[in-house]
């Protein structure tokens, strides 16, 4: 991808968006700490990319992505993913979990509506379900940044309102660490997200303040074609318009 520069203060809550191919993954395996920049420096929670231990640098940001989802076994017990994030480890192997960390786990899981799942194993899951248990696992060790990489991928309708609904639950807990959700709709930008970047072949189309950015001439521009944007109840929505119609 080009040069971006770009800041996330720890009260923010941001939005990537963009096309395929943008650059969107690439930004965010760099917020992740899971790549080093070809060019460039990475500031990560105070810390220079190079010139600090990334184990302990991954250990301070919680992840949510499908790669994650893919390395976790159909027999994972759900109560166990989420807790065995203080060891940064999938699941439970000789680890003993004392009785604050097994309440801390339900109590995320509950808060992001998916405690009575605790027992189950993670392959039972629908993929809704999956994606807010991965979110309470991101959560589990008190984050300083949290990453969502395109948490709403592949869900149906009431499965992308459910979780649209608990990330605003979420934005709008002043407790919360920043935030930073990757996403290719508008419509999954939850309410009470407050900035966003806008990225287009690697570069960047616009940044800042969320209404700021996400415009329809700004759409129109990243997406190359005539793009319709509404809003309502602090909800995006877009759609391709007629020419001229912007």
């Amino acid at each position: 991808m080009g040069p971006v520069s770009w800041r996330v203060e720890l009260d923010e809550r941001w939005v990537i968006l963009g096309p395929n191919g943008s650059g969107k993954t690439s930004l965010i395996r760099l917020a992740g700490a899971q790549e080093f920049p070809s060019a460039g420096t990475a500031h990560i929670l105070g810390e220079v990319m190079g010139r600090v231990e990334v184990a302990e640098l991954r250990a301070r940001i919680g992840l949510s992505s499908a790669a994650l989802a893919s390395r976790i076994p159909d027999d994972e017990v759900v109560r166990d993913l989420v807790v065995s994030a203080g060891y940064a480890v999938l699941g439970r192997w000789r680890e003993r979990y004392d009785r604050m960390d097994l309440d801390r786990a339900e109590e995320l899981l509950d808060s992001l509506g998916v405690g009575h799942l605790a027992a189950r194993t993670f392959g039972t899951l629908s993929e809704g379900e999956r994606k807010r248990v991965l979110i309470a696992r991101a959560l589990m060790t008190d984050p300083e940044l949290l990453l969502l990489d395109e948490p709403a991928a592949g869900l149906d309708l009431g499965g992308r309102e459910d979780l649209v609904v608990r990330l605003a639950e979420l934005a709008a807990d002043p407790d919360a660490p920043a935030t930073v959700l990757v996403t290719h709709h508008v419509e999954e930008i939850p309410p009470g997200f407050t900035h966003a970047l806008l990225l287009s072949q690697g570069r960047a189309v616009a940044q800042g303040p969320i209404d700021q950015v996400i415009t329809a001439e700004n759409l129109s521009t990243a997406f190359g074609q005539p793009i319709a944007l509404q809003r309502e109840g602090g909800r995006f929505f877009a759609r391709r318009a007629a020419e001229g119609r912007i």
